[in-house]
């Protein structure tokens, strides 16, 4: 009997997933637009400012989704408050990580859009620093569409577009390869999914590992990585390269 994870009518992007999904750009668009026209009202040195401070939202993007990322994935579970919808689904994608590139991208995106939406929508309401704007603008984008890259790091190369390929060769987005990582045993390394320029360090620095043993001493709480390791990424065909 096929899974109901996998059954793709299950699976569809609604008007609600749509809404949020727009919300979340629109919300971002206008961070990034104000931000662009405050500049432009400003000395040159405010668009080296505005330009730099996009550049750290992106990377900065990557670090958060790896932490939350590694958070989902060890601790809690589908009852857990507000977090548990997540919780499980990511649970899911570790025995069928394949099936994330079946999903629609509003059902993809929407909860992510929906944060991005309450976090920086307020902020560029509130404020016109374009430094500010231009660091939310870039953050606020890269969070929505982490899971789409995430996503993308599951398909088959040949049936990606071009672009998206190049863009995962150039490390701009996150490597098919270096996630596959991710979904091998001991499967607790690779959680950053927007570049994964932070994965190499965390890896090797075992900033993860540290913080497991703090919790666990503190907490008494085991990660799931260190009794579940239960991925079955041999499913499907997503981390072929060819």
């Amino acid at each position: 009997m096929a899974s109901p994870y996998t059954d793709p009518t299950r699976f569809v992007s609604t008007r609600y997933h749509r809404a949020w999904l727009a919300s979340g750009c629109i919300s971002v668009l206008i961070s990034l637009a104000k931000a662009v026209t405050g500049a432009s009202r400003s000395s040159p040195r405010t668009w080296l400012q505005l330009i730099a401070s996009g550049l750290v939202g992106y990377v900065m993007a990557d670090l958060a989704t790896g932490i939350y990322h590694w958070a989902i994935d060890n601790y809690g579970c589908s009852k857990t408050p507000i977090f548990g919808p997540q919780i499980e689904s990511f649970l899911v994608h570790h025995r069928i990580p394949w099936a994330i590139a079946t999903r629609p991208v509003a059902y993809n995106l929407h909860v992510l859009a929906q944060g991005v939406t309450f976090m920086v929508l307020p902020i560029t309401l509130l404020y016109n620093d374009p430094v500010l704007l231009g660091f939310m603008g870039v953050f606020g984008g890269c969070i929505i569409f982490c899971q789409q890259f995430h996503a993308w790091a599951h398909g088959a190369k040949p049936k990606l577009p071009q672009l998206v390929v190049a863009l995962q060769n150039a490390g701009i987005i996150v490597p098919r390869l270096q996630h596959a990582a991710h979904h091998r045993p001991p499967y607790n390394s690779n959680y950053c999914i927007v570049s994964g320029m932070w994965n190499r360090f965390l890896d090797k620095s075992k900033f993860f590992v540290a913080l497991e043993i703090i919790l666990f001493y503190m907490l008494g709480v085991q990660p799931r990585s260190w009794t579940e390791p239960n991925s079955e990424s041999t499913q499907g065909t997503e981390f072929q390269d060819y």
